[in-house]
């Protein structure tokens, strides 16, 4: 078959062909080039009657495969095809029942080979499922995921933590199977807050810091950010009770009155805003009855505020002396206590008042500007939005993040399918970055680093792993900030996408390893030829003909770039493109398989 080597370039071998026969079972078959010292691994691209054209991609040296060659092989050398040893350093060990070893799917040039991976190398790094829709990404990722637990014969990897955010809920049926392995268990959320047989997703409001309240509040101006840090200030205070706690509300409440006294408005308006404040923030040593002792008689704050018939309010100065006497607090000391909760209603009642603090209802520029922080957090409270905000007891975030991969009877929960497909884009964006960098933070304290690892998988990411203004508005992204920190903390980022051209280029870029289904849109090719030198053209050119559930395998896990077949999941997603006919017609099956 093949005769001696006719001629040599930088990366191309050309090798007699003694069958003088075209044939095409070859094409794709990895060949050696052998010498004393080294292995040259060689890929046939092109058959003629004379000659095999071969593409030189690595060396096997002392039995291990390096991508690249170092010295292009001798003229003399002799020409053979790959050995299973051998291949098996390129497509994978075919024993996948070992605890190291996950099955990916089958060879396509090999028959009855498999392509498997060293679990380490693939899922110590952030990955991406890339391809148009239809091409089988929901179903390759439900397989990979059942493939985690359906062969390990040596031991079950009990302390896996996958959390996938679900945004059409079509992983529920698949992880079904998984939940019947002994040791494993899977626990679903919902957004569906109608569903009063599901575990609602719910966020303890009490969680949130001043970053989190800007996603929350979709913050466009950093200064905002202020108001904010205020407002966090402020709940505390409001909500505690006992002699201190009255302390702290009564030197802010006055702190705010004496703004308004000092504003430069006119006595009616001042009044009418003093009112309207001590109306709803007051204690019980400040409020419009306290008593103010003057000369000859004592008079309450409301009578005080009395403008006479030339516009003025007699009694200010008492009033401005009255509250002067409160103003005497360090408002930086440390006043939150341990197993301290409180709603999204509290932080609304805080934020008004922080507005209030700030001068809003005198600088129309600023009342414009800071309003909306007010408006988004009262449609949130008086939508189902809020729903995802209550929780009503005490708890810590890392007791929260393990009561998360725990099932209501105790057992540990390997796989948490998260399902957003009640709530809009907006809102998923919003909850899957609150999510992420309360996992990322947990992950970055831990004193073992890497010991609870965590695989956040984003389905549909380039809804919402973007490239926004979160850089500008809090100093970063958290789902940049994962991909670029996350793995010496042991969290991995997982993307599946339609769209790789609108994910955020930081984001893609720290991707190791790729699963790519078939590509159409030049946009998205040319990112994916982008961001790996590992690609040829002639396998770009190969995206747009694969079959649904073939893909090219690719990555710092995978020796080479790979063709492989993905096994169909079982069971498997509720993925499938409607049947139209069968809907016109009324047929059963209105699903397309």
């Amino acid at each position: 078959m093949f005769g001696k080597i006719l001629d040599l370039s930088e990366n191309m071998v050309y090798v007699e062909n003694n069958s003088k026969e075209i044939t095409t079972n070859l094409l794709n078959i990895h060949v050696i080039l052998e010498d004393e010292n080294r292995k040259v691994v060689g890929e046939i691209i092109k058959i003629e009657k004379e000659m095999f054209h071969i593409l030189l991609i690595g060396e096997i040296r002392n039995n291990v495969f390096q991508t690249g060659i170092l010295k292009i092989p001798n003229i003399k050398n002799g020409c053979r095809i790959i050995y299973k040893n051998e291949l098996e350093m390129l497509i994978g060990v075919q024993d996948y029942g070992r605890k190291d070893t996950l099955l990916i799917g089958n060879s396509i040039h090999y028959e009855g080979y498999k392509v498997t991976v060293n679990i380490n190398e693939l899922l110590s790094h952030h990955f991406a499922f890339i391809g148009n829709t239809g091409t089988g990404k929901s179903c390759g990722v439900a397989r990979i995921l059942q493939n985690i637990f359906y062969y390990n014969r040596e031991a079950i990897p009990q302390n896996a933590h996958l959390l996938l955010f679900d945004i059409y809920g079509e992983y529920h049926n698949a992880l079904k199977k998984i939940e019947n392995l002994s040791g494993i268990h899977v626990r679903s959320f919902t957004t569906d807050v109608s569903n009063a047989n599901s575990e609602i997703i719910s966020i303890p409001p009490y969680f949130l810091d001043v970053e989190d309240l800007a996603i929350l509040l979709e913050v466009k101006d950093s200064s905002l950010l202020s108001i904010l840090e205020k407002t966090l200030k402020y709940v505390y205070i409001f909500k505690s009770t006992g002699p201190r706690a009255e302390e702290y509300k009564n030197d802010i409440i006055s702190k705010c009155l004496l703004d308004i006294f000092t504003s430069g408005r006119n006595a009616t308006q001042i009044r009418d805003q003093v009112i309207s404040i001590l109306v709803k923030y007051h204690t019980k040593t400040l409020n419009l009855e306290s008593e103010i002792v003057q000369p000859g008689y004592t008079r309450s704050i409301r009578q005080c505020l009395n403008v006479d018939n030339q516009g003025k309010i007699n009694a200010i100065q008492y009033i401005i002396d009255y509250l002067s006497n409160f103003n005497k607090l360090n408002l930086e000391e440390q006043f939150v206590k341990d197993n301290f909760i409180y709603n999204l209603d509290d932080i609304y009642y805080a934020l008004e008042f922080a507005l209030l603090s700030e001068g809003v209802l005198n600088n129309q520029k600023i009342y414009e500007k800071a309003n909306g922080l007010k408006i988004r957090l009262h449609s949130i409270i008086n939508s189902e939005e809020k729903k995802y905000f209550e929780f009503n007891k005490a708890i810590g975030k890392e007791e929260y993040i393990h009561s998360l991969f725990q099932n209501p009877m105790g057992e540990s929960v390997q796989i948490i399918n998260m399902n957003f497909n009640f709530i809009d884009d907006r809102f998923t964006k919003i909850l899957t970055k609150i999510y992420s960098k309360l996992f990322f933070q947990y992950a970055a304290n831990l004193e073992a680093r890497g010991s609870f690892p965590i695989h956040i998988i984003l389905e549909e990411a380039h809804r919402y792993v973007t490239n926004d203004q979160d850089q500008e508005i809090i100093g970063y992204n958290i789902f940049d900030r994962i991909t670029k920190e996350g793995r010496k903390y042991g969290i991995i980022l997982g993307l599946i996408t339609q769209r790789p051209s609108e994910l955020s280029e930081t984001a893609l870029s720290q991707c190791s390893n790729f699963i790519i289904f078939r590509m159409f849109h030049p946009e998205d090719i040319k990112i994916i030829s982008s961001i790996s030198t590992s690609i040829t053209i002639n396998e770009l050119n190969q995206l747009r003909m694969l079959q649904p559930g073939m893909a090219l395998v690719y990555g710092s896990a995978f020796p080479i770039p790979l063709i492989t077949k993905l096994d169909f999941p079982d069971p498997a997603p509720n993925s499938f493109n409607i049947k139209i006919t069968s809907s016109w017609y009324n047929e059963k099956d209105s699903n397309f398989h």
